[in-house]
């Protein structure tokens, strides 16, 4: 039994069942929380930049590999 949590539409993956957008809204709430902590104590868009880059990627990443793992296959006809 496939698990549709995501739906792929172009380079992105929409969440289609509460289990995604729950994934999502996690993410979201995660990258906003690391974002104030590293700008509290930043002096410089670049501080800020450098600090929360690697969260970023790692969070979203984690997300896609997901939504990549769970999401509908759309097939092409020919």
């Amino acid at each position: 039994m496939k698990m549709n949590w995501f739906k792929k539409t172009g380079w992105i993956y929409i969440p289609v069942s509460i289990i995604g957008a729950i994934l999502y809204t996690g993410v979201i709430i995660f990258c906003v929380t690391v974002f104030l902590a590293v700008d509290r104590h930043s002096h410089s868009v670049s501080d800020t930049f450098y600090g929360i880059f690697p969260f970023f990627v790692s969070a979203f990443t984690i997300l896609f590999w997901i939504a990549s793992n769970t999401s509908e296959e759309i097939k092409k006809q020919n």
